[in-house]
């Protein structure tokens, strides 16, 4: 693909070298740099390009000639990456989305420097606010929001009419009934089954299937 446009992602972690790599061979940006916080510095190149400081990072790579893209995870509920998200826009950056061609997208909506990887499945009026991540192969049902800062992991079923709230974690393999709301700050364990609504900065966990009693 034709490299029309110059990228900085923030982070070091193996989640930003995969992040580099997808952008590299699936998207137009050419990713130039890595950035991190002085503190974290300890070599020059990682991944095989440059490191360099956040603090100044505008000095070297104009926001008016680059974009970035926070490539961090989901400690503290999403809210160290929306932090630095937060920083880089009032640097002045543009935060980059991608969208792996290998999704199925028939999104309404998806915010900035939000990261859709492969194999996810994005059904008809669904919105997903800033800074989210979708790992590879979940499903979002029609007329679905997602908020802002939230991390859906692998293979998460959000079916249809649900509402995911702000900072919230989806483990692997979840599974959200159709008209479920998600409350803010929830954290979500692998193979969860929701079927009635969560309440804020709660965790769930486990799924316990029992015998239907049918009359003979």
């Amino acid at each position: 693909m034709k490299k029309t446009k110059k990228a900085i992602l923030f982070g070091t972690s193996g989640q930003a070298e995969v992040m580099d790599y997808l952008l590299t061979i699936d998207s137009e940006y050419e990713v130039v740099a890595f950035t991190s916080t002085s503190d974290f510095i300890k070599v020059e190149r990682v991944y095989g390009r440059p490191l360099v400081a956040f603090e100044n990072i505008e000095e070297k790579y104009p926001v008016d000639e680059f974009e970035m893209h926070i490539a961090i995870g989901y400690h503290d509920r999403n809210k160290t990456r929306e932090r630095f998200y937060k920083i880089a826009k009032n640097k002045g950056y543009k935060l980059l989305t991608y969208i792996s061609s290998k999704s199925t997208n028939y999104a309404k909506h998806i915010g900035d420097n939000c990261f859709i990887f492969e194999d996810n499945t994005i059904q008809p009026f669904v919105e997903i606010g800033n800074n989210c991540i979708l790992w590879s192969g979940n499903h979002v049902g029609h007329h679905s929001k997602i908020e802002d800062n939230v991390f859906v992991s692998s293979h998460v079923v959000i079916s249809g009419h649900c509402k995911i709230g702000s900072h919230s974690f989806l483990g692997v393999n979840s599974t959200i009934r159709d008209g479920i709301t998600i409350a803010k700050d929830n954290l979500l364990g692998a193979g969860c089954l929701i079927i009635k609504d969560t309440l804020e900065n709660k965790t769930y966990v486990g799924t316990k299937a029992t015998e239907f009693q049918t009359r003979s």
